[in-house]
Order: C-alpha cells, then structure tokens, then sequence
C-alpha cells in the first residue's frame, strides 16, 4: 500500500445554480512533506465545519481503483489526483479492504479508520454535473475518513502500514451497504453498533435501522 499523492485545498467560491456556494472540494497535489494534525492536512482547510472536518472526519483517502473505475463510467479528461476532494490519494486501499477501527501509518502519522465519506451537492461542483452525488452513492464507491490518532508528517509515496487490524470484521464496503440497506443484515448492523468509536451522528442513524 502506498500513498501516491498528498492533496490539500483552501476555501474559495464557486457559482451554482446562480449562486455562489463557498467550497474547498478543489484539491490539488502537493510536493514534499506536509504535517498532518488532529484536524487536517498542513495547508487544506474545511469550508463548512457544521458538515465537514472535525477529529472523524479529519482526513479523508480515495483509492486509485476507484479512480479506474471512474474512468470507465465518466467521460472527461480531467483525471488529476484530487479530484474526488481527498486528502490521500491511495494505492491497494479500497473500501472493501479497509475495516472500521483499523489502525495504519503513513510516514510519521498514525490514522484509524472511523467512517466512509457521504458525499454532499457540491460534488456536482466539482465534476459540473448536476447528478455527480447521486452517480457517486449508486456506484457505492465512498473513500475512507481518518481520524488522527497521532500526529505527524507524511509526503506522496509514502508506505502505508497496517498497524492494527481491528476487532470488528466491518470493512468500510460494509458499512455503507448496510447504511443504504437501512441494517438489512442484521448480524452486520449489530456489529456496527457494538463499535465504541462509532460517530455520534452515525450510531443515531442505524440505532434507527433497529427493527
């Protein structure tokens, strides 16, 4: 596993449907090393922090088999890293392999796994289709969302190491089935509530799958 490219974006303003919307979903990739603290990646900022960023959403990764496939479903040219808003553009860490609780390092950081990436509208900004969100829950491709479990420097080709295989057998595939299945499995939904670590937002919504 391998980190291929390291992305980072400031807020900036972007028109939609007549109107100008404030978004750092515009990433680009960055040379050298860059520190990764409890909230971000050095240099890359949150437009809106009542839905994105904090410690479960710190740091997101999206996986170079998902960029693949996206090139066979969408027609464009522009495939640059970064293009999907992660942070960590990944090699051999897709979403079925990942589980949540899973402990990696990446240079001198260590990350856990914590939840998937529930795309909003302005997905559609970044790809200038109106229906890129929807495109994207279909195709059930999500990336990973990290939170920092301590603190440091990481730069593009970097190793990523699993540290610590979680206890729970829930990878972030898993997850997101289970979620849009509204806890069809019931062992499955059972075993995402026993995580401890589990968002506060997202045990609300499968202690609402309970039958």
């Amino acid at each position: 596993m391998k980190l291929v490219s390291l992305n980072v974006g400031q807020p900036q303003y972007h028109e939609w449907n007549g109107k100008p919307v404030r978004t750092s979903i515009f990433k680009t990739p960055v040379a050298g090393k860059r520190r990764i603290s409890f909230l971000n990646v050095e240099g890359d900022a949150q437009a809106d922090l009542r839905v994105h960023g904090g410690v479960n959403k710190a740091v997101y990764a999206y996986d170079l088999s998902h960029y693949a496939h996206w090139e066979k479903v969408l027609h464009r040219n522009d495939w640059g890293y970064g293009l999907f808003g992660e942070n960590l553009t990944t090699e051999n860490l897709p979403d079925d392999k990942a589980r949540i609780g899973d402990l990696y390092q990446i240079g001198s950081a260590k990350l856990q796994v914590i939840q998937p990436r529930f795309p909003c509208f302005k997905l559609n900004i970044r790809f200038g289709l109106p229906n890129m969100t929807q495109r994207f829950m279909d195709e059930m491709r999500h990336g990973i969302y990290f939170r920092v479990i301590d603190e440091g420097g990481v730069e593009a080709g970097d190793k990523i190491s699993l540290l610590e295989q979680s206890p729970f057998d829930v990878t972030v595939q898993n997850y997101v089935e289970s979620y849009y299945s509204k806890g069809a499995d019931e062992a499955l939904l059972e075993t995402i509530l026993s995580i401890p670590f589990l968002p506060v937002g997202q045990r609300r919504a499968f202690e609402a799958f309970v039958k």
